[in-house]
């Protein structure tokens, strides 16, 4: 029988545990890079982490890239700039459409490029995205919240009004506290794919689908989001009358769900994406959405046609009622 979930992708994704090499600090080679791979995906989900023992700082680090990578002078190009901004003691590796810079050990920055980044995008690709971002992104992963603060304003010259990252669309970067977990992470890499294959997609939907998969796994070969952190309070306005019609929210402008939001805005989009997920309506969804965007940029009329549901009200209420039966953690 196939596990229903097959690891899961909420605070990290590979737990590196007893690795003793014995290669240069300073550059990782393909088939040492394999091998601690293969040693990270064999410890399985981060429930009981082995601490690392701390390290001496080292001098830049390049790993290979992926020898399926393409071959593209401009993406060439762009990675020995990368390599030669890249602060001392942090690692650069490559995951073509991106670039993954780190200043946590070698093997651990390694196993979160060819982990997270690479699985991710993988079913990503597989279930709703079909092109590429056309531009290269920066994924800059930092150790802790001091490191983030630092990097964020020497690198970037921002103040970073949140805890766990943000992306810089001026430097096409995606700029991370990784010691606050890889959801955030695996949240911002549906953005980009986003504005690839859907750039019209409104923003209810847009963050529905970056939140969704904040806390993910594998099942049956795919992606899937799974509940998360958003469920109390999503559960908390559900109690109190005050999540708003799923026409209303689909409605929103960008200014009305970032700056307007009443507090639900996140969470409802979050588990409508789940539920649609979960009846197996959401991958026909997002296709239908794109295809029909013309006659229905709000995708309402496509969401009634999907659940073939002519009574919102009535699946409003049939929603809350699911909601409310779900648990975290």
């Amino acid at each position: 029988m196939t596990p229903v979930i097959d690891y899961i992708l909420d605070l990290e994704l590979f737990n590196l545990q007893n690795v003793n090499t014995h290669m240069n600090p300073n550059r990782i080679t393909p088939i040492a890079l394999a091998a601690l791979v293969a040693v990270a995906v064999s410890c399985g989900p981060r429930d009981n982490p082995t601490p690392q023992a701390p390290q001496e700082p080292i001098s830049n680090s390049v790993v290979s890239p992926p020898p399926d990578a393409p071959d593209n002078d401009a993406f060439d190009a762009h990675l020995k700039t990368v390599e030669s901004r890249a602060p001392e003691g942090f690692t650069v590796v490559p995951e073509p459409p991106f670039v993954v810079i780190g200043d946590e050990t070698p093997a651990q920055v390694a196993s979160r490029a060819r982990g997270t980044v690479r699985w991710t995008v993988k079913m990503l690709r597989q279930d709703f995205f079909a092109k590429d971002p056309s531009e290269i992104i920066d994924i800059w992963l930092f150790k802790d919240d001091i490191s983030y603060r630092h990097h964020a304003q020497t690198l970037f010259g921002d103040n970073p009004d949140t805890p766990y990252g943000y992306y810089s669309a001026a430097d096409r970067a995606l700029v991370m506290n990784i010691s606050t977990g890889g959801g955030t992470l695996v949240h911002e890499l549906v953005h980009p794919f986003m504005r690839a294959n859907f750039p019209e997609c409104p923003a209810w939907f847009d963050e529905g689908m970056g939140s969704l998969y904040e806390q993910s796994a594998g099942r049956d070969g795919h992606i899937v989001g799974l509940t998360n952190w958003r469920l109390a309070g999503l559960k908390q306005a559900i109690t109190g009358g005050e999540v708003p019609s799923f026409e209303v929210l689909t409605s929103t402008t960008d200014i009305q769900f970032y700056d307007r939001d009443p507090g639900t805005n996140y969470g409802q989009a979050r588990y409508l994406c789940l539920y649609l997920q979960e009846k197996g309506l959401l991958v026909p969804y997002y296709h239908e959405f794109v295809a029909n965007h013309d006659g229905d940029p709000t995708g309402y009329k496509t969401l009634m046609r999907v659940l073939d549901v002519k009574d919102m009200a009535q699946f409003k209420k049939e929603w809350e009622s699911w909601v409310m039966s779900l648990s975290f953690p």
